[in-house]
């Protein structure tokens, strides 16, 4: 393999232990030209020590600039020809880097490639996604918690085999991913519109309009940890959910013949995120057994 070609960029928020974690299995990964922490206002210093610590490039951004912006301003940072965009709460398995820059490299046509992620019991996340159009994002929406099993929600799920092959996507999980610099450059990164959810799927979206193929793989494998960031009210996350879901919809489909279609699914996430607020706070409220 020829030398490092990935600059890391890690986007932390309030992270926790995650970022050291991560550090450890990052700094010196085969592959690794460089990494950076960027800092979204965390309410304390321990990214920023953790970075000195680890001897990495340290960003404040001074404000909360959400996921798709810090990751963007670290991207500014390196000059490599592949970038690895990652939570904190995540740890690189040994080999992982090097893992998907062999796959990223065996096909020019290759814009991203995401690792498998596997949570803390050994299960795969569902890192990789054919994109959601209107009527299979509706029904995943909402009849995925109640009636797992809806055509809509399999046919949103693509078999993501630990010990398969590869398997194109249309979008992958911006949790952990490696991509093309110059794909990320021509397409300006993720869109900063979107503080916290669907930047990833947006960015799939764009990437395959601009022609360049996104790929799961198994043999590059990373642990996801658990977020360390929001931990009680879960309204303000639920927010930026449904809102980003809003902005994705009037992205996708911008037309004005497509007006009402916006309009529909806009007053059903609306009326979905306030049934998820309350139900989330109902379970908050009620003492544990």
């Amino acid at each position: 393999m020829p030398g490092p070609s990935v600059d890391v960029v890690v986007v932390t928020y309030n992270p926790g232990d995650t970022i050291t974690s991560f550090l450890q299995s990052a700094v010196g990964a085969e592959g690794v030209a460089s990494v950076t922490v960027v800092d979204n206002a965390s309410s304390d210093d321990v990214a920023q020590r953790a970075a000195a610590w680890a001897d990495v490039s340290f960003v404040q951004t001074g404000r909360n600039a959400g996921y798709g912006g810090g990751a963007n301003i670290g991207a500014l940072q390196g000059s490599a020809a592949w970038i690895l965009v990652s939570n904190a709460d995540i740890v690189l398995e040994p080999g992982a880097v090097a893992a998907l820059l062999a796959v990223a490299e065996s096909d020019e046509t290759i814009g991203a490639v995401g690792p498998r992620v596997q949570e803390i019991d050994g299960t795969t996340y569902p890192s990789a996604r054919p994109l959601p159009t209107l009527m299979l994002g509706a029904g995943h929406a909402l009849l995925g918690r109640a009636w797992p099993r809806n055509p809509w929600t399999r046919r949103y799920r693509l078999n993501l085999h630990p010990l398969g092959g590869e398997v194109d996507a249309g979008w992958l999980s911006g949790s952990c991913f490696l991509v093309r610099r110059s794909a990320w450059e021509k397409l300006g990164g993720f869109d900063e519109r979107y503080f916290m959810f669907f930047e990833d799927v947006d960015l799939g979206r764009r990437l395959g309009a601009a022609g360049f193929r996104q790929v799961w793989t198994p043999r590059a494998v990373v642990t996801h940890l658990g977020g360390h960031s929001y931990r009680s009210d879960p309204a303000p996350m639920l927010k930026a959910h449904h809102d980003s879901a809003r902005l994705y919809v009037a992205s996708a489909y911008p037309r004005w013949w497509q007006a009402p279609v916006r309009a529909v699914v806009a007053a059903g996430l609306t009326a979905r995120e306030r049934a998820e607020v309350a139900a989330a706070r109902r379970r908050l409220s009620t003492p544990a057994d």
